[in-house]
């Protein structure tokens, strides 16, 4: 073969093998994300999940987590009780989100995750609301879809599995809207709202009704992951790794979280009423920020932030240190005077939330109140080592994971260095006096 044929043939291949290229559909665009936080929570706990596709090359800008107003559900779905929500107020307010989502990023179609109740509001606004012409996949994490009782005598709850909201959402051949994914993520015996027995709604000893896979869904994706707890089956790396498959088709790269070099946090303080968490906004709150030492959270020197939050109850924006630990101090009307110590922040956030602290019944009595937080899971025996000042907290059950605090009440003197451990992690606080009304909380990114 001449070379003239040679580069004519190797040409006509490259054309070929270009044109091939050019019919191959592009790779789908990112969608934007909205992810919706449980039953008396706020979207601060998704934080670690965002910087998790964020280390994964997700836009930040795709990145959204609701605040739903009044998190706590009603007694009674169809019976209004001040400060909390019906099904109707939960998926009137996520298809506000969707909506603002929709608009500010231009896309057609969101994708939604939710933990715990967030599911049902997902799941509402799919079928009652319009929503499925708007979304394209939803992954619902930890969702008691099939109730975490199946009582006659509260049929009027949103988590009755015989009760009206779920009877009508689980309708049909299929319990999943047509023209959307749906993938479920849930524990294989280790959720707390997914459990035989009646223990963790108060009747210890008595049927459920509903079993393990209460979560699961006809027509859906249903992906089982062992020993995880509630919280951390939207929450956890494990779960991540399963929502990002799911979402873009892949594994990803990594579970762990890449730091920033530049971290730029902010939030606002949320209220509470009446011992009822809102995600209301809390004008006239004073927030001071303080560099500590990791070993003995003492301050490093004077406050490395301050500010009084006007109406949108934002706190920052606040410039942080790589690597450093800070602590939170939130001054409220009405609330005790509230110390949150966090561990280094590796990535940014604007969903870094706070909500001042009140003292349970008894506690202001004692010379300190120390108490040590993990708001993504919860702490279980034999699974997690968890120690407030080298001790096992009292108050944390055994079995199925499901308390997310532990206390210390100290008899009063001077201050001292605390320390809490979960796993491989130690935030150690000052034991402020609680006559003063001053609380200290270690809190968990993980």
């Amino acid at each position: 073969m001449s070379a003239l044929l040679r580069r004519t043939g190797a040409l006509s291949l490259l054309l070929l093998f270009s044109a091939c290229a050019a019919l191959q559909p592009a790779a789908e665009p990112a969608s934007p994300i909205v992810f919706v936080h449980g039953n008396g929570d706020t979207a601060a706990l998704w934080h670690t999940t965002e910087w998790r596709f964020e280390s994964n090359g997700y836009d930040r800008k795709l990145l959204h987590a609701v605040d739903l107003p009044y998190p706590l559900a009603r007694s009674v779905d169809a019976r209004p009780q001040p400060l909390r929500s019906s099904t109707a107020d939960q998926m009137a307010a996520l298809a506000r989100e969707v909506a603002e989502v929709r608009k500010r990023t231009g896309h057609d179609k969101v994708v939604l995750i939710g933990n715990s109740r967030g599911g049902y509001a997902i799941r509402n606004y799919l079928k009652n609301g319009g929503g499925a012409a708007y979304v394209s996949k939803a992954i619902l994490c930890g969702t008691p879809n099939h109730g975490v009782f199946d009582w006659e005598e509260t049929r009027g709850s949103e988590f009755n599995g015989k009760g009206a909201f779920l009877t009508q959402l689980n309708s049909g051949a299929d319990e999943v809207v047509a023209g959307v994914r749906i993938m479920t993520i849930r524990s294989d015996s280790n959720d707390k709202y997914a459990q035989p027995d009646g223990a963790f709604v108060g009747k210890p000893g008595r049927p459920t009704g509903v079993g393990y896979d209460g979560p699961a869904l006809k027509g859906a994706e249903n992906v089982v992951i062992p020993k995880i707890d509630h919280r951390e089956t939207a929450f956890g790396p494990l779960a991540f790794r399963e929502m990002y498959r799911f979402v873009t088709g892949h594994p990803p790269a990594r579970t762990d979280i890449a730091p920033e070099t530049e971290v730029v946090l902010n939030g606002k303080v949320d209220g509470v009423s009446a011992g009822v968490p809102t995600n209301i906004a809390v004008a006239g709150a004073e927030v001071e920020i303080y560099e500590v030492s990791g070993t003995t959270g003492a301050r490093a020197g004077g406050a490395v932030h301050a500010k009084t939050t006007g109406s949108d109850g934002l706190w920052g924006p606040f410039r942080a240190k790589q690597g450093a630990y800070y602590e939170f101090v939130i001054t409220a009307s009405g609330h005790a005077i509230t110390h949150i110590y966090r561990s280094p922040f590796p990535r940014s956030s604007d969903i870094v939330h706070l909500r001042p602290a009140d003292f349970a019944k008894g506690e202001a009595g004692a010379g300190s109140v120390v108490v040590m937080t993990r708001p993504r899971g919860y702490f279980g025996h034999g699974r997690d080592t968890f120690l407030l000042d080298g001790k096992v907290p009292a108050g944390i059950n055994k079995g199925v994971p499901g308390t997310s605090t532990g206390k210390l009440l100290l008899p009063e003197g001077p201050m001292q260095a605390v320390s809490a451990r979960f796993n491989e992690e130690t935030i150690t606080v000052q034991s402020w006096p609680a006559k003063d009304r001053h609380i200290a909380i270690a809190e968990f990114h993980y």
